[in-house]
């Protein structure tokens, strides 16, 4: 069968595409931008790229389209293949029906750190030899792609709650019918499609119902709107997990979260020693671990393997050390998720300072949905520079006047790095934070630390 994407080189997109191809079917697609990493992954797996949206794409007519969320009416390759009346399916759907029904699916649901912990998870089940496949909303360091079959029964997943397709308004993780689901948190974020946060908690309720009775959900025990949803209804078995509290339970070791001991209803499982920081990061093991667990893995045995996990690209990672200053790029996208980063970080780094460098890019950010919890989510950074791009459409004073002389803003990437530099001394740790692509901004700004 011979496919065109539409929207391929998105994360999602991207990973269904590649799975596709190692079904075997054919598969070719098309977006508005053809940019690694993700481009660079399809042209490796023979998937012809295109770039833009032509009517003349879709000619031949393809077996199907299938249908990336970012498409909306108007766009020519979408009206083209209306008024044809090809066959359509969005990429959640075909996911489910083509590939997830023959197979023991995980998915991993929440707010914050569903990449990372969907990383991990799939990291856990392969160092248990479960050989799991995957989709991941990145590139996780251990494997080197965002998504392939697997050899074995289980199958991780990425379950997001965003829309599935402009004809379909569901959470993409309603097509995925998990037999165990982790519900990591929730809070309110994509306000361009949910007016609040009952219309998220809706659709994690669809997702409640969907996972079997002889199944399992692994939720937050910290999480009160999660507490609501499994009021609202709950057939399956619940395990939960915390700092201090739940089924899975971790007391710190080390304040940064980096070494954290576990137990699990009372009983010792061990320790954890690993590179990642924060409670965050300590929430997210949790689940990974529970969740691995309920999938017929030993905890015990999984412990070693968090030492070797290697983060997803994006999360924290390390993309400069420069005359002593070290440079982060981020992908953060909500007040929370940029508070408990940076209090991992403060943990780890004591009285240095830290900078950030801060792109409100995503649709939230934008609207200015999260602008009052911006300038409290900052209070562990020294410095912020914050891109106030000219067609932002409310006022970041909002945000730089909260912090008291610690932030200003900046029109452009350029003038962004500029004021950075000239902030910047030895001993810092500069972190970028969006979850775009700032215009390269921390290789750049490694480059002109560098004086390359």
């Amino acid at each position: 069968m011979r496919l065109h994407i539409l929207g391929i080189c998105g994360t999602f997109m991207g990973g269904v595409a590649a799975l596709a191809s190692e079904l075997g079917e054919t598969v070719e697609g098309s977006d508005a931008n053809v940019y690694p990493p993700m481009s660079t992954q399809l042209e490796a797996l023979g998937i012809d790229l295109m770039q833009g949206y032509k009517a003349e794409y879709l000619q031949p007519a393809p077996d199907l389209v299938v249908v990336g969320n970012a498409m909306v009416r108007g766009n020519p390759a979408v009206e083209y293949m209306l008024d044809q009346q090809l066959r359509y399916i969005s990429g959640p759907q075909w996911l489910g029906e083509r590939l997830l029904v023959d197979r023991e699916v995980l998915a991993v649901a929440g707010t914050h750190g569903k990449t990372t912990t969907t990383s991990l998870l799939a990291h856990l089940l392969e160092s248990a030899g479960l050989a799991p496949g995957f989709l991941i909303g990145g590139v996780p360091g251990n494997f080197g792609i965002s998504a392939r079959l697997g050899q074995g029964k289980p199958f991780v997943i990425e379950a997001d709650e965003y829309d599935s397709a402009f004809f379909d308004k569901r959470s993409k993780f309603v097509h995925y019918r998990p037999r165990i689901a982790i519900l990591n948190n929730l809070e309110y974020d994509h306000a361009d499609i949910f007016p609040d946060v009952a219309a998220i908690q809706r659709q994690f309720h669809h997702l409640v119902r969907t996972v079997p009775g002889n199944g399992r959900l692994i939720v937050n025990a910290h999480d009160a709107y999660l507490a609501e949803v499994l009021a609202m209804g709950c057939w399956t078995p619940v395990e939960t997990f915390g700092i201090g509290k739940g089924d899975w339970q971790a007391r710190l070791i080390s304040a940064d979260g980096s070494a954290f001991s576990v137990t699990c209803k009372g009983e010792t499982i061990g320790d954890v020693h690993w590179p990642l920081l924060g409670d965050h990061s300590v929430m997210n093991a949790l689940a990974a671990l529970a969740a691995a667990t309920a999938a017929g893995a030993d905890p015990r045995a999984l412990l070693p393997a968090f030492g070797s996990f290697e983060s997803v690209k994006r999360r924290m990672e390390i993309v400069g050390d420069v005359d002593g200053v070290r440079v982060y790029d981020d992908f953060a996208h909500h007040p929370t998720a940029i508070a408990t980063t940076l209090a991992g970080l403060r943990a780890k780094v004591g009285k240095s300072r830290i900078l950030v460098a801060l792109e409100p890019r995503s649709n939230s950010m934008r609207l200015g949905a999260h602008a009052d919890g911006l300038a409290p989510s900052l209070s562990d950074a020294d410095a912020v520079v914050f891109l106030h791009r000219p067609e932002l459409p409310w006022d970041a004073k909002r945000v730089t006047d909260a912090l008291h002389g610690r932030a200003t803003t900046a029109p452009t990437v350029d003038d962004l790095l500029t004021s950075l530099k000239s902030q910047t001394r030895a001993g810092d740790h500069v972190v970028f934070m969006s979850n775009g692509g700032f215009e390269n901004a921390p290789r750049r700004f490694v480059a002109a630390l560098s004086g390359s």
